[in-house]
């Protein structure tokens, strides 16, 4: 009842969140034996907390991030607060529930793909796997600072790369299953290069699949089955940024016979692999060294200067300020 009253306030995405965290509430309800939500107490949702924190419900067991271990308990109390609404449990119990404060940059990632990186990434990318899926996933990803399902929705009609002004458009369509994070908002025509613009040409006229998706659309990038999966989208990234997938040394002092995470599917498990976040992260902290103003990485990126500042510029603070310097030539 919960999910479905929310599927009109929430992107899909934040949906499957959401899911995820109360089908781990809802494992520990099975192992504590808890069948009614009635006998839950203050003292059972702290039991939770700790088991949740303590890596219950997560593959490799690994402890929560304090941060991540609050958006997790917040969810149940959301989910707690519309059950009081329906007369399911008292009215107080969501407040029971034991959220962890996270305060200043506790609250925000501090992980990222390094600029540099992403350029040595995309060069072994242009020499080893042109114009590839692979390869275009990462370009577009990098130039434009898209979410991975922004990046998925692009249709082949979405893009102009002929003449002067080559770019691509970002389009919701929710009724197709590509909805953007910001709907109609998020709409936005994003200048590319025209680099950019001939790569993209080439893996269309190449190794392009011609198909369609299952509502007859034309998407750009395509599996052999038509518009590939967000999760598709991510482990590309995931995979890329791995150093031993470049034929570099792990850093990690594994054994890269026997590590895991030199599996696709478990790309995400290596330490220095990073996330299309990271990757969003970075074109903005590349985008301010170079000192292009906030209103503009906010239109390209589609988000506020206050997110940006928040959850993707990865200047140090120093950094910000030798910027600055430039600006106040007598200090």
């Amino acid at each position: 009842m919960y999910l479905d009253g929310r599927k009109d306030e929430l992107a899909a995405a934040t949906l499957k969140g959401q899911k995820y965290r109360l089908r781990a509430f809802v494992a520990w309800c099975d192992e504590e034996e808890i069948e009614n939500l009635n006998d839950l107490g203050g003292r059972d949702l702290y039991e939770y907390r700790i088991w949740r924190r303590e890596g219950g419900y997560s593959e490799d067991g690994a402890e929560l991030k304090t941060v991540t271990l609050r958006g997790q308990l917040s969810t149940v109390r959301a989910f707690l607060r519309f059950c009081a609404s329906v007369d399911a449990v008292p009215e107080d119990l969501a407040e029971k529930v034991p959220v962890p404060s996270v305060s200043g940059a506790g609250g925000v990632s501090d992980s990222t793909l390094a600029p540099s990186r992403a350029v040595e990434i995309l060069e072994y990318l242009g020499r080893y796997h042109y114009a590839s899926r692979k390869h275009i996933t990462v370009l577009i990803a990098w130039h434009t600072g898209a979410r991975c399902g922004a990046i998925r929705g692009i249709d082949i009609e979405d893009i102009d790369l002929e003449g002067d002004s080559p770019g691509i458009e970002f389009l919701h369509r929710p009724d197709t299953d590509t909805p953007l994070k910001n709907a109609d908002k998020g709409e936005r025509w994003n200048a590319i290069s025209q680099h950019v613009a001939h790569t993209i040409q080439d893996y269309v006229n190449g190794p392009r699949n011609d198909v369609t998706d299952e509502y007859g659309r034309n998407p750009l990038l395509t599996t052999a089955h038509g518009r590939p999966s967000g999760s598709t989208i991510r482990d590309t990234i995931y995979s890329v940024t791995r150093p031993c997938w470049r034929g570099e040394g792990c850093p990690h002092d594994r054994d890269i016979e026997t590590c895991e995470a030199t599996h696709y599917h478990h790309a995400s498990k290596c330490p220095s692999s990073r996330s299309p976040h990271d990757v969003r992260s970075g074109r903005v902290t590349a985008y301010r060294r170079e000192d292009v103003p906030r209103e503009i990485v906010s239109d390209r990126l589609n988000a506020s200067e206050q997110i940006l500042d928040r959850h993707y510029d990865r200047r140090s603070e120093r950094e910000k300020s030798e910027q600055r310097r430039k600006y106040l030539p007598n200090t």
